[in-house]
């Protein structure tokens, strides 16, 4: 753990209070709002140095330490992509000074396009596992035997269990599928989305395989779950662009946020 992720912990805990965080959220598109409803600390990312600029729009650049359905949470309200510096490894800062303040579980949302009709635009597909198809490594050039990280189980059967109970709980239609990430920042071709397709993807997106290779690096048990705002390209009619994407993302958020409160609440009692 790097001396700056100590000294940003400590910082956090001299603003939000030194109790544990049990579970850490990063906000994908159309969820940023949700940090606003807990009940805490808000710390802008600007306040943090090494912290990203996240300047997606979309996103709700912040860190919130506090109460969400009584469960003790440190959410990120935004994200870096690789995209915006050419640098795989852009969260794992804010994901040391997650683990630093005491947080065991780490659930990652995103925005993704569809390869399958069954998980139409507006539903939610539960990560059962991914594949890296950019190749690139947020680990690259870590110097420790402890890059050899294990993903035979990146996204731990347990959190799954408990988001699969959430949404049954909240009849909320919850598919499972393999997430592909492709680095962006421009959109896939009609080709590259059927070479996906044959390697077994059921949804792809521009980021959050980077950061669940770097919690399980620290020993964060991950769960990961994709609002769907489009078909992939190829795959219908529709226009896909960045507007389209934040304008679809809040019907999937929506219903993706009952089963995060009901996800909580069960983990609380």
């Amino acid at each position: 753990m790097t001396d700056d992720a100590r000294k940003l912990a400590d910082a956090v805990r001299s603003r939000a209070g030194t109790t544990p965080v049990s579970v850490g959220l990063i906000l994908g598109s159309g969820l940023g709002h949700l940090a606003d409803t807990v009940d805490g600390t808000a710390i802008g990312y600007a306040d943090l140095p090494g912290f990203p600029h996240a300047g997606v729009s979309g996103h709700n650049p912040k860190l919130v330490i506090g109460d969400l359905e009584g469960v003790r949470v440190a959410v990120l309200g935004g994200r870096a992509h690789y995209y915006e510096s050419g640098r795989s490894d852009a969260m794992r800062l804010p994901l040391e000074v997650l683990q630093l303040l005491g947080a065991e579980a780490l659930i990652v949302t995103n925005a993704a396009g569809s390869m399958r009709a069954d998980i139409p635009p507006g539903e939610l597909m539960l990560l059962s596992d991914h594949i890296n198809f950019s190749g690139l490594n947020p680990l690259i050039g870590e110097p420790t035997d402890a890059r050899f990280v294990p993903m035979t189980q990146a996204y731990d059967p347990g959190l799954r269990a408990g988001l699969r109970a959430a949404a049954e709980a909240e009849a909320v239609a919850l598919q499972e599928g393999v997430y592909a990430w492709y680095s962006g920042p421009s959109f896939e071709t009609p080709a590259e989305i059927r070479a996906i397709r044959t390697l077994g993807a059921d949804a792809v997106g521009m980021s959050t395989v980077p950061e669940v290779i770097l919690a399980r690096f620290l020993g964060l048990r991950v769960a990961g779950v994709s609002t769907i705002t489009n078909m992939a390209a190829g795959l219908s009619d529709e226009a896909i662009s960045h507007e389209h994407t934040k304008a679809m993302a809040p019907l999937g958020a929506a219903k993706l946020e009952r089963v995060l409160r009901r996800f909580l609440r069960d983990r609380a009692g």
